[in-house]
C-alpha cells in the first residue's frame, strides 16, 4: 500500500496517477472529496479499484491519526506532499496567511512524521517528505516560506538520527518550479512556461523511489531544465 498526502492536485495527484497506472494499491488523501473525486474519474475501472480516497485536515492530530488508521497494515511508503505556498515582502504578509502557511507545511510534516514513527517506527516503511528547493536556499520575497521549509528540512533530518537503527528510511525531496495551480493560490504571479509539468515532476521522482536490496536514494533535488 502507497498512501499520497495532497493528492488532490499538483505533484500529489500525478503521482497518484502514476502509481495507479502500475496497479498499486492506493491510500490517498486530501482537503476535498471533490478534488479527490476528481483524481480518481480519470482512472480505468480496474485502476480505480486499487484506490482509496480519505479527506483529512493534517493540520489536525486526530484527522492524522484516522487517516493511518485506515491501514490494515503498514504501508510500504508514505509519500507527503501536501502543503501551500505565500509569497510576498514579508511586511506585506498578514499574520494570518504566515501562521496558514506554517500550518500548511510545518505543523501538517510534524503531526504526519510523528503519527509515521510512533506506528512504524519497527517496520520497513519509506516516508518521503516533499519540501521545494525554497528549503536549500533563501529567495527573495519567499522569506516565510523558506523559513518553513527550512523548518521541514530540519524536522526531517532530525528524525533520520532518531531512526538510524530502524529500518524506516526518510527520504527528502527538493522539487524545484512546477506548473501547477499552487502559484494561483500564492499570491505570486510569474511565467510558468518553463516549468516541469507536475506529471514530468512525479516521473522522476517515482524512478528515483526505485530501491535495490543495500540502497536507496535519501535525499533528491529535481530542478526544472
Amino acid at each position: 500500500m502507497i498512501v499520497i498526502t495532497g493528492a488532490s492536485s499538483g505533484l500529489g495527484a500525478a503521482l497518484a496517477y502514476q502509481y495507479a497506472t502500475d496497479n498499486c494499491q492506493l491510500l490517498i488523501s486530501g482537503r476535498s472529496q471533490q478534488k479527490l473525486t476528481a483524481v480518481t474519474a480519470k482512472l480505468t475501472a480496474t485502476q480505480q479499484a486499487n484506490v482509496t480516497t480519505h479527506v483529512a485536515d493534517l493540520c489536525i492530530a486526530e484527522q492524522v491519526s484516522h487517516l493511518f488508521s485506515q491501514l490494515s497494515t503498514p504501508p510500504t511508503t508514505v509519500i507527503h506532499c501536501a502543503g501551500s505556498g505565500y509569497f510576498g515582502p514579508i511586511e506585506q504578509q498578514s499574520p494570518q496567511g504566515i501562521n496558514q502557511l506554517i500550518s500548511n507545511n510545518l505543523t501538517s510534516s510534524i503531526l504526519v512524521l510523528r503519527e509515521l514513527v510512533s506506528r512504524y517506527r519497527d517496520h520497513k516503511v519509506n516516508v518521503v517528505v516533499v519540501m521545494s528547493t525554497a528549503a536549500q536556499a533563501g529567495k527573495a520575497n519567499e522569506s516565510t516560506y523558506c523559513a518553513v521549509k527550512w523548518a521541514v528540512k530540519g524536522l526531517v533530518e532530525s528524525l533520520r538520527l532518531e531512526l538510524k537503527a530502524s529500518p524506516m528510511k526518510l527520504i527528502a525531496v527538493y522539487p524545484g518550479g512546477m506548473a501547477t495551480d499552487f502559484w494561483s493560490t500564492s499570491g505570486k504571479e510569474i511565467d510558468t512556461s518553463s516549468f516541469m509539468t507536475a506529471d514530468e515532476a512525479a516521473l522522476m521522482l517515482k524512478n528515483a523511489l526505485v530501491a535495490t536490496e543495500h540502497g536507496y536514494v535519501s535525499d533528491l533535488t529535481i530542478n526544472r531544465g
